[in-house]
């Protein structure tokens, strides 16, 4: 016999708050049952426009969703500001916790977040889509290839797009009191993510950020860039913006072979999802190429990754509720170990760009 539905409640309408809530209902093993904004009006507009369940409730609170008891788990998209006051009344409503990212401004809030779940014997997971989609674990297989790729030594990663006049106005990514943190909360929060991925999760030694990151009139970070250390000698370097072209690269370069990816962040294709590998390869007579090329392996899913996210976290809080078992630590450690490298990089930039310890 299936296990019922994670039923899901949503705190806020923000933009992305549209494709999580169509995840939600894309994912097999849950359903959304509430919805809360500060205005009834626009969690009614919202839920409409994106086609929520007629039975699904609206409030013109975010309470209210945490007050429901039909409300399983919570998807938080608000601004990082606000993540620490609902994450934590989330929490102890006993709701469990899917949040946007950057899950904090700083380690200290998260570290009130997650103490807040692990009480209330709750999951906690961020929002970040990319790691939940199968191409992420055929990456790391090919990662794990002592022939085929050999040893880590050098990573690059890159996630920047043009947010226009209207977003550099505007947005809430920009607003010193809303998301202090900026590029680097934002797309910096997927480069160090990646890079933490590429190397099991282990944290560098050192992190410095690059001179010259740009800011707005309010000082929130604009583009910035820093390059990580680890005490075997890896190095890695990211660079994160909000003003230049599209770009979600991430390359790996191993004693034996490379990986790169260029839409790790959001697939250019919904269904498919490929990444690029050279192995072993040598150049051919005169120079004129090198043999193997690079190969070309797409990888196909029937559920796109931000469902899959949904259904993994769904998934954990249906073990919970049926089955009794405890929230799955991996998710939030994660979380931590990247809001740590995070904090670094900030502090770097704020001591005029001088080398900053990491420390978990």
């Amino acid at each position: 016999m299936a296990e019922p539905p994670v039923r899901f409640g949503i705190l806020g309408c923000a933009n992305i708050a549209r494709k999580v809530s169509r995840a939600i209902t894309l994912a097999p093993n849950s359903t959304i049952v509430a919805i809360g904004s500060r205005s009834l009006e626009k969690a009614t507009s919202f839920a409409e426009e994106n086609g929520f369940p007629a039975s699904a409730k609206v409030y013109g609170s975010y309470d209210a969703v945490l007050d429901d008891p039909d409300v399983d788990a919570v998807y938080i998209p608000l601004p990082t500001s606000l993540h620490l006051r609902w994450a934590v009344l989330a929490a102890q409503k006993k709701k469990h916790v899917l949040l946007d990212k950057p899950v904090a401004l700083n380690v200290k809030e998260l570290d009130v977040i997650l103490e807040a779940c692990e009480s209330s014997g709750v999951q906690f997971m961020d929002a970040t889509m990319w790691m939940h989609h199968p191409r992420t674990l055929e990456m790391k297989e090919f990662l794990s290839d002592p022939q085929r790729f050999g040893q880590l030594k050098s990573l690059h990663s890159i996630f920047s797009y043009v947010g226009g006049p209207d977003f550099l106005t505007n947005d809430i990514r920009i607003k010193p009191d809303l998301d202090a943190l900026g590029a680097l909360g934002d797309t910096g929060w997927y480069c160090i993510r990646a890079i933490l991925w590429a190397t099991d999760y282990q944290l560098p030694k050192i992190a410095t950020a690059l001179p010259d990151p740009e800011f707005n009139e309010s000082g929130v970070i604009l583009s910035c860039g820093a390059s990580l250390r680890w005490e075997d000698g890896k190095i890695a370097t990211f660079y994160c913006s909000f003003l230049t072209n599209l770009t979600m690269d991430i390359r790996l370069l191993g004693t034996n072979g490379n990986l790169r990816v260029h839409d790790f962040v959001i697939p250019f294709k919904e269904n498919a999802a490929p990444f690029y590998v050279t192995s072993n390869s040598r150049y051919i007579e005169l120079s004129l190429g090198c043999d193997p090329p690079p190969s070309e392996h797409v990888i196909a899913t029937d559920l796109p990754q931000e469902a899959l996210m949904v259904k993994e976290f769904a998934s954990l809080v249906g073990g919970i509720k049926g089955l009794g078992s405890k929230p799955e630590k991996k998710w939030p450690n994660i979380s931590r170990k990247t809001q740590v490298v995070i904090d670094a990089v900030k502090a770097s930039i704020d001591k005029g760009f001088e080398p900053v310890e990491v420390v978990f």
